[in-house]
């Protein structure tokens, strides 16, 4: 029988991390119901195997390095699905909550559909640097990758964005 870890503790790691895994898994999936499984999926394994964390420094950038790679294995696995996949990716998933200001809402959907339009590689360094704050030495770590790597993926992914984004600045402007 495996060992399951403390209720308390996985509570708290999940309060602590599941906002942060949800957005950034989003950004993947593109769907709410498989961000919600890789979720549970990361939560259960941790259960199953409380020794995972034992001696990690930083539990977010385990748990971000884990989400990426069970993202990574769900894309592949959705190889042989991809007309679905690429129909999906024209629904609207936004990443920002509704604000009252329309002009903010247009730039949020035009910033979530660009993102969308972000290679994958680009795309997970953006979101850990702008949406986590993280440092490119720890973003590197996440998605181990050397550390120019994740600096040149970040800047040619936020040089795209600037490009697709031009137009709705110019028009709100």
């Amino acid at each position: 029988m495996q060992r399951m870890a403390a209720p308390e503790s996985i509570e708290c790691l999940y309060d602590e991390h599941a906002q942060a895994l949800f957005a950034f898994l989003l950004s993947f999936t593109r769907e709410e119901a498989d961000t919600r499984d890789l979720i549970q999926e990361i939560f259960v394994k941790i259960a199953r195997q409380p020794d995972l964390l034992a001696g990690v420094a930083t539990p977010r950038a385990y748990l971000l390095r884990l989400a990426h790679n069970l993202a990574v294995d769900l894309i592949r696995r959705r190889s042989a699905r991809t007309r679905r996949a690429e129909s999906a990716a024209t629904d609207s998933v936004g990443l920002f909550a509704r604000a009252a200001d329309p002009d903010e809402n247009t730039f949020a959907d035009a910033l979530s559909i660009a993102m969308r339009d972000l290679p994958e590689d680009q795309r997970a360094v953006v979101h850990l640097k702008l949406w986590e704050g993280m440092t490119f030495e720890s973003i590197a770590g996440v998605l181990d990758l050397p550390l120019n790597t994740a600096a040149s993926r970040y800047r040619y992914g936020i040089d795209k964005l600037r490009h697709l984004l031009r137009p709705i600045y110019e028009e709100l402007k």
